[in-house]
């Protein structure tokens, strides 16, 4: 055989056994975490405006968590689409554990139903790390309405269909499919009024614009005990501290309402186990510092943390129950 072909031969298959040999060898180097992870600032994608619930919980997180890295964690607010702006930031970043993002019930479980172009898949796209706080919502209706309790809210509602509203952030948002759940469960039928933005329709329903407004507790509390709205129901997991004397929409007969808005941390597809690990650790730590869980509860939330399993059933969770809304109630958005 020609000397120059055999030698060429063997360059040939040299070559192709190095590049198999690192084929299999990459995705072992893939899943190891850097020994000194983290060695640069953390970035916590927060996919609303600042000052809310979403906001507050994740600057918490980026505190004490922050603390217990040894390196800072800088909070960006990237709003825009309910959620999807920021989340969709978050699915694209690099999965090396320095970009993570603040994953609520509407980014994960509402969105994915009313958005059938959504720029991210919530299962797909995203390794969760642990949820933190779980913040009730509250249904609440103007002083006018003739109704003290949510039993006589739907006697009023049944006998006047259509008459009474109730303001939403805008069509699609947590706020409205909510309802739409509420409605469905109870057999009313209310007019939906959307608004762009929480505040907005928060403040005409405290000014009598609207009948009924479903807000985070947090944003609604301070109203309700001012006498400018009247609570008749709480989205939570029990009734809250802050309004004892308010049932939860399961105490009341309406269990598939789910138990209320949550805000946990979630990263790329892709970012190293070790990695996951170590952040869901340090979050951990985080929330048992006095300081955080008084924060929170200030806030009317309470510390929910999970496994990154646990997490990512309470995601599919929500994800199935939305999705039943959204097609009972035709709520697409594009």
């Amino acid at each position: 055989m020609n000397r120059a072909v055999t030698t060429r031969r063997r360059f040939v298959l040299s070559t192709v056994t190095t590049a198999i040999a690192a084929a299999v060898l990459l995705p072992a180097a893939a899943a190891a975490a850097p020994a000194n992870y983290p060695s640069r600032p953390i970035r916590l994608i927060v996919p609303f405006a600042a000052g809310g619930s979403t906001d507050l919980s994740a600057r918490l997180v980026a505190e004490y968590a922050g603390r217990e890295l040894g390196q800072s964690i800088v909070v960006e607010n990237k709003g825009g689409a309910g959620g999807s702006l920021g989340m969709g930031e978050v699915a694209r970043s690099a999965p090396d554990g320095y970009t993570i993002g603040m994953a609520t019930v509407s980014t994960h479980g509402s969105n994915p139903a009313v958005y059938p172009k959504l720029s991210y898949d919530p299962i797909k796209d995203f390794v969760p790390v642990t949820n933190v706080v779980a913040i009730p919502s509250v249904f609440a209706v103007h002083p006018s309405v003739p109704a003290k309790t949510m039993k006589e809210f739907i006697a009023l509602a049944k006998a006047n269909p259509g008459k009474y509203s109730f303001a939403s952030p805008g069509a699609g948002s947590l706020g409205h499919v909510n309802i739409e759940n509420f409605m469905m469960l109870s057999g009313i039928d209310l007019l939906h009024v959307p608004y762009k933005g929480a505040g907005l329709a928060l403040n005409d329903a405290v000014a009598g614009q609207v009948n009924a407004i479903t807000d985070n507790l947090s944003s609604t509390l301070p109203h309700v005990k001012g006498g400018r709205l009247r609570a008749l129901a709480v989205l939570g997991a029990g009734r809250s501290a802050q309004l004892p004397d308010v049932p939860t929409y399961a105490e009341l007969g309406f269990k598939d309402m789910g138990e209320g808005g949550w805000f946990g941390i979630v990263a790329p597809a892709g970012t190293p186990a070790p990695v996951v690990a170590k952040l869901n650790a340090a979050i951990h730590k985080a929330m048992q510092n006095p300081d955080f869980k008084r924060k929170v509860e200030e806030s009317g939330g309470t510390l929910v943390p999970t496994t990154p399993e646990q997490f990512k059933a309470q995601i599919e969770q929500a994800m199935a129950r939305y999705a039943r809304v959204a097609k009972a109630a035709k709520i697409e958005l594009n």
